[in-house]
């Protein structure tokens, strides 16, 4: 899942948008392909197999495709590719790559960096996308050896990968830079020091990067001039620097230090009519997750009441909370899964449209009350009070949290909200212990594949800290991944299908769908923002 830091208990990734602004004017031709770009946070790890933030990963390490211009596979470090009838084999022909450094990309380089990956040592929290693989899932639990990984190398330019499976988006999945190759020769010559400064490594995209320390606030992006294809990078430098917060951004903006920076939700009001005004779209969404384990009996009765949950869901006024409170962007979903995430493979109607269910995820104050009193009636209360945490380092938190503890509040009478605020860090370790009635959690498609985020509430699955369960749910995923794993439309109408009995269980309800607002300087082409899996990539883009 989104990639990025995940908050999962509080906030999903994802990839939590990153924040980016990229220059203004350079003084001389020669330096006007460089742009400054801003990060909210640090970059965590320059360690494909330990990275926990892939939004901007693409731009230095590629696996066999990536991502282009609206979500399209593009060319990758494979030159061409093929799968077996059955959905089982694919067969992957290297193009004469090189490293950074001048030494070539061979086939055993992706088979040595995907076993490390999934290697249990590793602790790599991205391993369960390399689920369908062949043994992939036994590595990672330690029950069999990195060798007996389904990848293999034949010759120095040819990859076979073995499923267990056919996997429908597996084509899509192998634009993520987790499944690029790595250098065994880099890491075993570095050590423990390997990835730990920019100068441990090596990168096989279209930059390399430089002057990064760990622990600094500002690295380079340069142009890589080993990269297979790097007569279509235009931009020589991107450096970045940490801005915290939006005011510093657009001050910087102002002074044409950056060309694209985030805007808040003031300072949208006041810029949504400016020529430089731009919104990013990211297939993330923020919603409230039940503790279905919840520890004190009352509230897990509560929780387990599908009635309380549905007025919840019929509480929330979702158009007054993007458009009022939040006032960035941000849109008002339709399920558990993004509208703009995928399409029919026959119709092409919209994933967004295909999950709808009348009468759940809307505003409707005289149904919620009902919900409401027919809850507390079964549950013998005549009031209920619950706690919902969130991350107190994320802006969007006080604001959202304020509003459903006055929304709910007053339209289900007897009903207290308090909310509990902490680190994003806390807030995770508070989830995975499953001490938490509600949080708002946010999550970001890996991928553009409904199952990004439907495979979340599987009975057991890692990142299901509600430990929300359904068996007909369980039976719909199961049948989509497997049985008509290889069928397109029947897979597309069984995902449907879960979707859709998810909305009507409001196993977790959903809030709103994230879009951000930037002012962008319209000297900067050629971005290509993509709204799943690794945000940004800056292959094409150049300064007019």
């Amino acid at each position: 899942m989104v990639k990025r830091t995940k908050y999962v208990a509080t906030i999903m990734v994802a990839g939590v948008a990153v924040l980016l602004a990229a220059c203004g004017k350079q003084s001389s031709d020669s330096n006007k392909q460089t742009l400054n770009l801003s990060m909210s946070q640090p970059i965590g790890s320059l360690d494909i197999s330990k990275a926990t933030d892939f939004s901007q990963t693409g731009n230095a390490y590629e696996s066999f495709f990536r991502l282009g211009k609206n979500g399209k596979v593009t060319s990758g470090l494979a030159k061409s590719s093929s799968v077996s009838k059955d959905g089982k084999t694919w067969t992957f022909n290297l193009r004469h790559a090189k490293w950074s450094n001048g030494s070539a990309i061979t086939a055993q380089d992706f088979v040595y960096s995907w076993r490390r990956t999934v290697t249990p040592a590793t602790k790599s929290q991205y391993a369960y996308l390399f689920s369908g693989i062949k043994n992939a899932t036994k590595v990672n639990d330690g029950k069999v050896a990195a060798k007996t990984l389904g990848i293999k190398a034949v010759g120095k330019h040819k990859v076979v990968v073995t499923l267990n499976k056919p996997i429908a988006y597996f084509k899509t999945l192998m634009t993520y830079s987790l499944f690029a190759p790595q250098s065994q020769r880099i890491v075993e010559k570095y050590g423990k020091k390997y990835a730990t400064r920019s100068q441990y490594n090596v990168y096989s995209g279209p930059f390399k990067i430089e002057n990064w320390t760990g622990t600094g606030n500002k690295w380079d992006f340069v142009k890589n001039n080993q990269y297979w294809d790097k007569k279509a990078v235009k931009l020589h430098k991107i450096n970045y620097q940490i801005v915290a917060d939006n005011s510093t951004g657009l001050d910087l903006y102002r002074q044409k230090k950056l060309d694209l920076t985030p805007l808040s939700s003031e300072q949208v009001k006041n810029y949504q009519n400016n020529k430089a005004f731009k919104q990013y779209a990211f297939a993330y969404i923020t919603y409230l997750k039940y503790n279905f384990k919840d520890p004190n009996s009352v509230r897990r009765a509560a929780i387990h009441n599908r009635n309380i949950r549905m007025a919840f869901s019929l509480a929330v006024n979702r158009d007054e909370l993007t458009k009022k409170v939040l006032g960035n962007g941000s849109t008002t979903p339709t399920g558990f899964v993004t509208s703009g995430l995928a399409a029919d493979p026959e119709t092409g109607e919209d994933f967004g449209q295909a999950q709808k269910v009348k009468n759940h995820v809307v505003y409707n104050k005289a149904l919620a009350q009902a919900y409401w009193k027919k809850g507390l009636k079964q549950l013998g209360l005549k009031k209920l009070s619950l706690t919902v945490t969130a991350a107190s380092d994320d802006q969007t938190t006080s604001p959202v949290t304020q509003y459903l503890k006055g929304q709910l509040e007053q339209v289900l009478p007897g009903f207290n909200l308090d909310i509990k605020q902490v680190p994003g860090q806390v807030a995770n370790q508070l989830g995975q212990k499953g001490e938490f009635d509600m949080t708002v959690s946010s999550w970001g498609a890996d991928f553009k594949d409904p199952i990004s985020f439907l495979q979340i509430p599987e009975t057991g699955t890692a990142y299901n800290y509600g430990k929300y369960s359904n068996k007909a749910y369980d039976a719909l995923i199961s049948k989509a991944q497997n049985q008509d794993a290889n069928n397109a439309e029947a897979r597309w109408h069984d995902l449907v299908q879960a979707s859709r009995l998810f909305t009507k269980d409001q196993g977790m309800t959903p809030l709103y769908q994230q879009t951000t607002s930037y002012l962008q300087n319209p000297n900067v082409k050629g971005i290509v923002h993509n709204t799943a899996g690794e945000e940004w990539n800056f292959k094409t883009a150049y300064v007019k």
